[in-house]
């Protein structure tokens, strides 16, 4: 194979392949690399930059790296590189770099690539899907999800999520003290469940949980990684993987059971059961759903809990607005409608800024047609990936990137479900994220609920955020302990 270079782009200027504790200088040479079987001698360490240019060749997008270049206690597939772009020895383009003049708003308008390979990759992987299966499903399920979950329909879930958090809030009792990651988790996962997939359906019993959420964290824990490696070196998470594999085909032969005939009636499980084409796949489509709805939601309410009690101005702001909707706070179960979250926009505001501090190291896509950046041109068949959390910390389109300022916020038209410029957490183009607004609307109903309850003591300093994920929102690295008691 002939020579290429590899450059490197990624948020910390003088690390060694993005890796946190480095102090080599920049640019950086490192001979040679070898990656997913290749070799390449050329690797240059280079400026920030939120653009990504992976050529054809290379099947992988993040296993080409290994620690045996990185500073020693990196991750074995680095994730903390965000940027990569490759170009071939007769070229020596200039790096686009979103810093600069180039829009990523813009180019999601262009119909020049596509998501679906990314997704397929996951979907192949982590919960087996053959790529037949795949694409034959693929448009047909994004489309039902889209509309199910879209904001025209949230109307429909909103009572039932609402009983349904107030009914396992009850479980955490009248005082108490934990890690609010866990009583996020705790309170979220089965209420969750329940309004998506249909109360009894998944197991929510105490004694059942544990087990389940003993799979499913090992599940989420490794899902990134289960996506480039073979499953031989990852025997426990294979084998949660098997354990909620057959668990699903329990809870896919109980929705089928009792899937009513009135649409209005159905639960989101069943409609993609009655859309699903090669029903033998239900329970691997099943578990894809239920990983959708907890790996990204679930933390992203811990982090708005975080900020929104970190912050006595922002705490003081959010109580008075919940005061003036409800009343005084500690009343017993209220019943928060969709007209009641319109009238509490600065929570909203805190959610989305929360989703904006912990986005994901990187989203790719699959270029299907040529396209030209700068002066460079992009082949098809090239995988292009954009960072999320470095360009959410770009003070061009976000001024004091590092600060939490729901305010911010102000500036979107989310009344028209627009989001600000430059903000990509979703993703862009006509395949963001389908289920975005049910996630924001779950967030925003369990924070009013949760704080109207109960008044916190902080035990522990606000943890930073975990570099060992690429994919999908930025973990804790350590507990954050409070203890919680019910409003008088």
């Amino acid at each position: 194979m002939e020579k290429s270079d590899l450059l490197l782009c990624h948020g910390v200027p003088g690390s060694v392949l993005g890796c946190p504790g480095s102090t080599a200088a920049t640019p950086q040479h490192i001979s040679p690399v070898q990656s997913a079987g290749i070799w390449h001698s050329s690797v240059k360490v280079l400026q920030t930059a939120e653009l990504v240019l992976i050529p054809e060749r290379w099947t992988t997008c993040s296993a080409f790296f290994t620690a045996g270049a990185c500073s020693p206690g990196c991750s074995l597939l680095c994730p903390c590189v965000s940027v990569v772009a490759a170009s071939r020895p007769a070229e020596k383009p200039e790096l686009p770099s979103l810093h600069r003049e180039l829009d990523p708003v813009g180019w999601s308008r262009v119909p020049v690539w596509e998501s679906s390979p990314g997704v397929y990759r996951a979907s192949q992987k982590q919960v087996s899907v053959p790529a037949e299966a795949f694409y034959q499903n693929h448009g047909t399920l994004y489309s039902m999800m889209k509309g199910k979950m879209g904001p025209s329909n949230l109307h429909m879930f909103t009572g039932t999520l609402c009983r349904e958090l107030h009914e396992h809030m009850g479980h955490l009792g009248t005082k108490g003290a934990g890690d609010l990651n866990d009583l996020v988790r705790h309170v979220m996962y089965p209420a969750v469940v329940n309004t998506l997939f249909g109360k009894g359906i998944c197991p929510t019993s105490q004694s059942e949980l544990k087990e389940f959420e003993e799979h499913f964290q090992k599940y989420d824990e490794d899902f990134e990684y289960a996506s480039q490696m073979p499953e031989c070196f990852l025997r426990n998470w294979s084998k949660s993987k098997k354990w909620l594999l057959k668990l699903f085909e329990k809870v896919v032969s109980d929705a089928e059971r009792t899937n009513p005939s009135e649409t209005t009636s159905k639960t989101l499980l069943q409609h993609l059961l009655d859309n699903l084409q090669g029903k033998h796949l239900a329970p691997n489509y099943g578990l894809l759903m239920l990983w959708a709805s907890q790996a990204n939601a679930v933390p992203i309410a811990f982090w708005t809990l975080v900020f929104i009690l970190s912050y006595p101005s922002i705490y003081k702001k959010t109580m008075e607005d919940l005061t003036s909707v409800f009343g005084k706070a500690g009343k017993d179960k209220i019943e928060v409608s969709e007209e009641d979250l319109k009238n509490l926009p600065f929570i909203k505001w805190c959610t989305l800024e929360a989703i904006r501090l912990r986005s994901p190291g990187a989203i790719t896509k699959k270029v299907v047609n040529p396209i030209r950046i700068q002066n460079f041109t992009v082949p098809a068949g090239d995988m292009l990936m954009l960072s999320p959390y470095w360009l959410h910390r770009n003070p061009k389109y976000f001024p004091d990137p590092e600060m939490f300022k729901p305010d911010r916020w102000k500036e979107a038209n989310l009344e028209k479900n627009a989001f600000l410029d430059s903000f990509v957490a979703f993703g862009g183009g006509k395949h963001q994220c389908p289920g975005r607004w049910f996630a924001i609307m779950e967030i925003q109903l369990f924070v009013v609920l949760f704080l109207y309850k109960y008044e916190f003591v902080l035990l522990d300093a606000v943890p930073k955020e975990s570099p060992l994920h690429l994919v999908g929102t930025q973990q804790p690295m350590a507990p954050f302990r409070v203890q919680y008691k019910c409003r008088e």
